[in-house]
Order: structure tokens, then C-alpha cells, then sequence
């Protein structure tokens, strides 16, 4: 088969976990598959992400991205002509199947057979953290592009139901394959890194550890609100280290710190180096993550491999990747929030337990198996005996 990976809107450090699922499936399937031919279609400038080491492996620039000369010319065209030159580029390419990893069909309507991993449809539960042109686009595109995809990836079963139940689409072309962890997320045997690590961003004391976008279905407020509590009521005197990308949230929650008195207390150190993660995880007393809404939360995984206990939101599919190994709260109440976020800073016994399990869970979530379901999907959705 001629296989096309479209990472025609691929962003580097911009879209989160999708981000880590492509480059860890790209990998995956470069290292597994000796059999099928492979396209990665992709911006010129962006073509340097993905190192490519296998043979069957060959980039193929499509040149849409904004600001540029064919994204001019392709949205000229589409509006006055309704002729969508991207389309035309994509049938001409001879691809047996094409999978978009980023949740919508780029473009729609090429006729090619296609996998689609579609990820979440937060702005059906959560309408309110959208603007009305993001609004109308996604209402406009989810559905219709989970309608026309051959076949679909979820990585949770929590995403197939709302598929289901949402849009109405046929459960019988959705498969659910869960996402992995890279082998850098482990127990590190490694004191001079981690020393380093403590004095570049001046840990000096035990900390939590929330690795996030600053979106506003993050919930940093609320978890802000349960430390304060914690605070009063507990005198607690750790640290919360927040990293991820800056979003649309971001100034608020920075002033959001300074308002709930926790300028002491809440440390942020935004995008870093993928590399410096292991470390992090290694180092935190726990991982929080008060969610109200994943896809998946790969953050749970990658802090379960490295040993570091977990306390999460008990809706989406959070529970469901967190399984008997995290230590669940409703993200809407600061109360029940603080209560097991405390219970968890303060006891090695149910930290050593949830470590230990965590370590056992992380071996369901394993990358080379979901590279080689996935390729089962595109031998599904081309037809192919």
C-alpha cells in the first residue's frame, strides 16, 4: 500500500498531545513497517520535525500553510470558483489510504480512503470556552469529517461513545487504540540530571507537578482555589510547577495566582524542552491533573512510567486511562479536590501504592502496539485482504 500521513497542519509546540502522538507513531511505524510505501505530507518549513529513517519513507511538501502564496491562491479559489486546489493536489498523489491524525480532514472530499484519529469534541460539553468563529468551525467540520473518514482512531473508549451518541456515527468503524509513552519516561537512575534540573528552575522544595496548556478547560482556577485551601487549612508549604504552552488562558490564570495570594506557592515555567519532562516527573511527590475535559491525558501515562503517584479528575476518559492506579476528585468541587490532593501529598503509604500500580498500568499503553493497530486500520480502510 501507498500510505499518506497528513501533517499538512502540524504545528510544533502549538497542539499538544497530538503533537506527541505523531511523532511517536511516525517513529513507530518507521522503525515496524518494511512492507508498505509511505508519504508524510507536510509544510516545507516544518519538514526538518521528523527525521526520517526508513527507506519506504519519503516527504512530500505541500506548500498551504499561513501565511504563503497557495494558501492566498487556495482560499481565493474556494471562495469565488468553490475549486479547491488542495484537494486536486491530494487525489493526485496515487495514495491507497490517507490517515489525518489531528481530528479533521484536511481537505474534506479528495475520495481517497481515510483513518481519521479524532480526538475530542469538547465544544459540545463545553460550548463556553470557544469563541464563535472557533465555535461554528468545529460544529461545522467535527461531525462532517467523522461522517466522510473510512475509518476512525480513538484513543479512549469515553471518545467512541461520544462518536456515537453525539454525531450518530457507526460504531462498528471506530476502533479505540490507546496512545503510548516514549522510553524516555521512566524511573531515572540519574542524580547529577536531576540536581541540575532542581537548580535551573530552584526546586527547593517538594512539589506538584501539572504539565498543561494554559486552556481554559485545564481548570487552573479551580485547582488554585483547592490550594489556597490547602494552605489554610493544611498549612501546606510545597510547591505547584506548572508547565506547558501558553494559550488563550494564560494571562488570566497568571493573574489568577496573584489574586488567590499564591505567588509563594505556584511556579510557572510554561514550554519546555521535551527532554527536561522525565526529569519532572521524577522529581514531583505527586502529579495532579484537575481536567475537566481529554481526549486521552497522556501526561497520566508518562507520570505513571516514571513513578510519580497520580491524582486526576474523575470525568471524561481520565478514569479510564487512570484505571485502580490514580487517586480520583470531582474537578468542580475544591473541597473534594484539596481533600485528595492532600491525602496523597501527605501519605507515603498511598503514594508508594499508587506508584507501584501506576508502573504496572503503564505497560497497557505501549506505542508499538499502537502502531501496529493502527496499521491494521489502513489495511482496513483500503480494503486490503
Amino acid at each position: 500500500m501507498k500510505i499518506g500521513l497528513n501533517a499538512i497542519t502540524f504545528l510544533p509546540g502549538r497542539i499538544g498531545g497530538m503533537e506527541t502522538y505523531f511523532r511517536n507513531l511516525l517513529d513507530c511505524l518507521q522503525r515496524l513497517d518494511r512492507v508498505n510505501g509511505y508519504e508524510l505530507l507536510c509544510d516545507r518549513r516544518i519538514a526538518g520535525e521528523f527525521p526520517l529513517l526508513n527507506d519506504a519513507f519519503h516527504v512530500r511538501h505541500i506548500n498551504y500553510a499561513k501565511p504563503s502564496f497557495k494558501w492566498l491562491m487556495r482560499g481565493v479559489l474556494r471562495n469565488s470558483l468553490n475549486l479547491d486546489i488542495l484537494k486536486l493536489e491530494m487525489k493526485g498523489l496515487g495514495l491507497d489510504v490517507i490517515h489525518h491524525p489531528f481530528t479533521v480532514l484536511t481537505p474534506p472530499g479528495t475520495g481517497i480512503p481515510s483513518v481519521l484519529t479524532f480526538w475530542d469534541m469538547q465544544h459540545e460539553f463545553f460550548p463556553e470556552f470557544f469563541d464563535s468563529v472557533e465555535l461554528r468551525k468545529r460544529r461545522r467540520i467535527y461531525r462532517a469529517s467523522a461522517e466522510e473518514a473510512t475509518r476512525i482512531i480513538v484513543s479512549a473508549r469515553f471518545t467512541k461513545d461520544c462518536l456515537v451518541e453525539k454525531y450518530g456515527i457507526s460504531g462498528d468503524k471506530i476502533e479505540v487504540i490507546h496512545t503510548g509513552y516514549g522510553p524516555e519516561y521512566r524511573r531515572l537512575d540519574d542524580p547529577e540530571g536531576m540536581a541540575e534540573i532542581r537548580r535551573k528552575y530552584r526546586l527547593d522544595r517538594p512539589f506538584i507537578y501539572y504539565p498543561a496548556a494554559t486552556w481554559p478547560h485545564k481548570n487552573h482556577k479551580t485547582l488554585f482555589a483547592a490550594l489556597k485551601m490547602l494552605r489554610e487549612r493544611h498549612g501546606f508549604d510545597g510547591q505547584l510547577l506548572l508547565t506547558g504552552i501558553a494559550m488563550q488562558a494564560h494571562d488570566e490564570i497568571v493573574a489568577e495566582i496573584s489574586r488567590q495570594g499564591l505567588a509563594e506557592t505556584v511556579q510557572v515555567l510554561g514550554y519546555l524542552p521535551c527532554r527536561e519532562l522525565p526529569y519532572l516527573y521524577n522529581l514531583a511527590r505527586m502529579l495532579v491533573f484537575p481536567s475537566l475535559f481529554e481526549g486521552f491525558g497522556i501526561p497520566l501515562v508518562e507520570a505513571m512510567a516514571c513513578g510519580c503517584p497520580v491524582a486526576c479528575s474523575n470525568v471524561t476518559s481520565l478514569p479510564e486511562v487512570a484505571g485502580d492506579a490514580g487517586l480520583l476528585f470531582d474537578p468542580l468541587a475544591v473541597e473534594d479536590m484539596a481533600e485528595k490532593i492532600w491525602q496523597l501529598w501527605s501519605d507515603e503509604t498511598l503514594r508508594s501504592s499508587l506508584r507501584g500500580r501506576g508502573l504496572e498500568r503503564a505497560g497497557f499503553f505501549n506505542w508499538e502496539k499502537t502502531a501496529r493497530q493502527t496499521m491494521e486500520v489502513y489495511r482496513k480502510a483500503a480494503g486490503r485482504p
